[in-house]
């Protein structure tokens, strides 16, 4: 009996389909040599997108790493790494492509930001033009830096935490913190005159953050699935995922982030630094001279004017990305480090910070606060186990790769396959870091250090080689070409912060059923009943 033409070419399409989405994921992709994070892995995204869309994705894969090793698969072009050689090392410090996942999300005004650059020859170009003003040396001799300082540490900050200990009443640590880290990186930024001054402005800044914390929670679906979200935007659905008001908090943080750009080329076509140093704005006349000098090498006749509004959303992109990402990661970290200082078994730890940093001279000082060694390892430590981004970092990976750590790697992977690896995996790796889950500041001082607790090592070789080990694994501002550009200010911002708060105060926890890392890209505190980090102030004096 003869078989008709349409039902074999049915068949021939089934088979096809078959061998193509069951078939060679699971046996035949270079990718099925990688243990599966879950059965469906293979053959669908459907897991990981579950846990993307419910902030939960990175307990997931750390789960994942413990049970089947430094190389997983959890998508089927997916994979996920967790290891310093054949991982991060491969990877990061190999140039892989960001690929689209950060361009889907990270824009501004429609232009995109060095961050979201997802080709390594334009982010390159744009970070040799701003990591100078970033860079440690001039951080630790930046005139203007010591002002701001003097100002929003030594007078505003102060001022306000008096006010909190001659009341009696506690505080919301974390909307303080972000108070702290948006004036001193928006002042460095555009000029202390130019930025935000939310430390004072108490209900201003507690509406920004809510406003800004609050459109975080639907970024899953530009991000992940951008094709469904344009498609329910081309038909007038979009606010089916994503509410009306999202779109309109955008807005309102890109207009901020406007002014405060046309209020620093105010003071930048002055013709020369203003009278009070605080108020020059650092990063926004290093970008937008660095523009222009290109422009004018590449032809004569340009006029400033024109220039400056060609560019301006360009260098509003860039400003809005700095801006943002370094007020909110830095009182992360903050807010989850003044918890475990302030916690009753940590008292002696505060105190013995506090003996540190009684014996500076200048608060202001940069250099001076960075060689702090017991303030070093309680910041490097909260950063370990409290990285604000400790989430993937996903790049693409190249024709050929070879990935995985020694006796595991997987080669000769196909080019775009995503591969990730996520800091709060990397930082909590038992035979690098002993306890992973513990707060503890004296892994990371010698043992001849003065410090609460008795030291981990024997001796000072022991010592040199565990440090050396932590610094390959230690990954909260990432690594190679790609790795934050604003780390020392990062670095900077949180130490003034905890000399400012911890020299002349102490503080105990009243409330911190709240501090729970969200499970995401960000992992801020989830907060409990709409508090997070309630703690009394008193005066250390």
């Amino acid at each position: 009996m003869a078989i008709s033409v349409p039902i074999l070419a049915l068949s021939a399409l089934a088979t096809l389909a078959l061998y193509r989405y069951i078939l060679y994921p699971a046996f035949f992709s270079p990718l099925a040599r990688i243990p599966s994070a879950h059965w469906s892995v293979p053959f669908s995204r459907l897991w990981i997108l579950y846990y993307r869309s419910r902030e939960e994705e990175t307990p997931a894969v750390n789960e994942a790493h413990q049970r089947l090793g430094p190389i997983v698969r959890i998508a089927p072009n997916d994979i996920s790494v967790n290891s310093v050689d054949g991982g991060i090392r491969t990877v990061y410090a190999g140039g892989y492509e960001k690929g689209t996942w950060y361009s889907n999300i990270f824009q501004n005004y429609g232009v995109m930001p060095m961050f979201a650059m997802p080709d390594h020859g334009p982010h390159s170009k744009r970070k040799r033009m701003l990591s100078n003003i970033y860079a440690k040396t001039t951080l630790q001799t930046s005139p203007s830096l010591s002002a701001v300082t003097r100002v929003l540490m030594g007078e505003r900050l102060k001022q306000r935490l008096n006010e909190i200990a001659n009341s009696g009443e506690p505080a919301e640590f974390y909307w303080l913190m972000a108070a702290c880290t948006m004036d001193f990186v928006s002042a460095y930024i555009f000029g202390l005159s130019q930025g935000t001054d939310f430390i004072q402005q108490q209900e201003l800044g507690a509406k920004f953050f809510t406003n800004y914390k609050a459109r975080q929670r639907f970024q899953f679906w530009p991000q992940d699935l951008p094709l469904l979200t344009k498609w329910l935007g081309k038909l007038g659905l979009q606010f089916l995922v994503i509410p009306k008001w999202v779109n309109q908090a955008n807005a309102d943080l890109e207009a901020l982030i406007l002014e405060m750009c046309d209020k620093s080329e105010h003071v930048v076509n002055q013709g020369s630094r203003e009278k009070a140093q605080e108020n020059w704005p650092n990063v926004y006349a290093q970008l937008r001279n660095a523009l222009l000098k290109e422009q004018q090498s590449c032809k004569d006749d340009v006029k400033v004017a024109e220039f400056v509004n060609e560019q301006r959303l360009a260098m509003a992109s860039e400003m809005l990305d700095h801006t943002l990402a370094g007020f909110d990661t830095s009182s992360i970290t903050l807010v989850f480090l003044a918890w475990e200082l302030s916690k009753p078994e940590n008292v002696a730890w505060q105190a013995a910070l506090r003996s540190e940093i009684v014996g500076l001279q200048d608060k202001s000082d940069a250099k001076a606060i960075d060689n702090l060694p017991i303030l070093q390892a309680i910041v490097q430590e909260s950063l370990r186990l409290h990285a604000a981004i400790p989430g993937n970092q996903p790049r693409i990976t190249p024709a050929a790769a070879t990935l995985g750590a020694p006796g595991h790697s997987i080669s000769e992977l196909p080019p775009g396959v995503r591969v990730q690896a996520q800091a709060w995996s990397l930082h909590r790796e038992p035979t690098v870091f002993p306890d992973p889950e513990a707060w503890k500041p004296e892994r990371w001082l010698p043992p001849s250090s003065k410090t609460p607790t008795t030291s981990p090592y024997a001796s000072d070789e022991d010592y040199r080689a565990a440090q050396k080990e932590m610094g390959r694994w230690f990954w909260a501002f990432g690594s190679g070409g790609r790795m934050c550009v604003g780390s020392n200010l990062a670095m900077y911002d949180m130490k003034a912060i905890i000399v400012a708060i911890w020299g002349e105060f102490k503080t105990s926890v009243r409330e911190g059923d709240g501090m729970v890392h969200r499970g995401g890209y960000v992992a801020e505190p989830v907060g409990k009943d709409g508090k997070f980090l309630i703690l009394d102030v008193v005066s250390a004096r």
